[in-house]
């Protein structure tokens, strides 16, 4: 692919970027690129900067230095709703939620923080609506429609953000560790949703530490390590690769397994 097609197809370019905190540098120098349609995964240690870097990019931290182009248009340094109305729209590690809200009004809620100017009309709201409405289904969340979201498991909190990301059908869809607190049957929910959003056309990018899950559903994998890029692949190339052997489990994992 050369470099006009690489950019017609990029629904996120990211170069550069830097982000430091008090002197310590969170992230140096990362570089990736998220083709339109497919599905990323960010992974690495604890402390490689994975958040830092999906922070960056969704405008809750400014970076330092870099470049973050969404559709080719930067983003560098734009408020979290600028950035999720020009169709950015992301999920957190851990559920930020109204417990006296209905999940209906949460979809609500949600909608029109994401939808963006030239799509806020009523009739697109709607679409929206019944889509995310739809996954509630799928989740098995339909009939708690109009109860409160206090009454939802951990698990049943994290459906539910991420049926509200999916019904307003973003240009670009991160997931904050979507499996992180939830049992398995949440995870089985969670990885045939995204698999059949992603048949539909929705491109991800997707923190996670399962590995089953990642090799499951994405396409390329970028690895962080202290703050900057360790590898870059499918995953089944990234598995192989001694360097993130050893920065997953450490050197002297490595020589016991020896």
């Amino acid at each position: 692919m050369n470099a006009s097609q690489e950019k017609a197809s990029a629904a996120l370019q990211v170069r550069g970027l830097g982000k430091s905190f008090m002197g310590v540098a969170a992230l140096q120098d990362v570089d990736f690129t998220l083709t339109q349609g497919t599905i990323l995964g960010l992974i690495g240690p604890n402390g490689s900067g994975k958040s830092t870097a999906l922070d960056c990019v969704t405008g809750f931290v400014r970076p330092d230095a870099g470049q973050i182009l969404l559709d080719g248009r930067s983003v560098f340094g734009k408020a979290p709703h600028t950035i999720a109305r020009s169709g950015l729209a992301r999920t957190f590690q851990t559920v930020r939620l109204y417990d006296e809200l209905t999940l209906d009004e949460h979809i609500d809620l949600a909608l029109r923080g994401l939808t963006r100017s030239k799509r806020s009309h009523g009739g697109r709201r709607r679409t929206d609506t019944d889509r995310a409405r739809a996954w509630l289904t799928l989740f098995g969340l339909e009939r708690l429609r109009t109860a409160p979201a206090g009454i939802l498991s951990y698990g049943q909190k994290k459906l539910l953000t991420l049926a509200s990301v999916l019904g307003a059908q973003p240009r670009i869809a991160m997931l904050d560790e979507p499996l992180a607190g939830v049992n398995p049957r949440v995870i089985d929910l969670i990885l045939d949703a995204v698999l059949q959003a992603n048949r539909e056309g929705q491109t991800f990018l997707i923190i996670e530490h399962n590995v089953e899950f990642i090799t499951s559903c994405c396409s390329s994998v970028v690895v962080l390590d202290a703050g900057r890029k360790l590898a870059e692949g499918p995953p089944s190339v990234i598995w192989e690769d001694p360097a993130v052997y050893e920065a997953f489990l450490g050197r002297k994992a490595e020589h016991n397994a020896n």
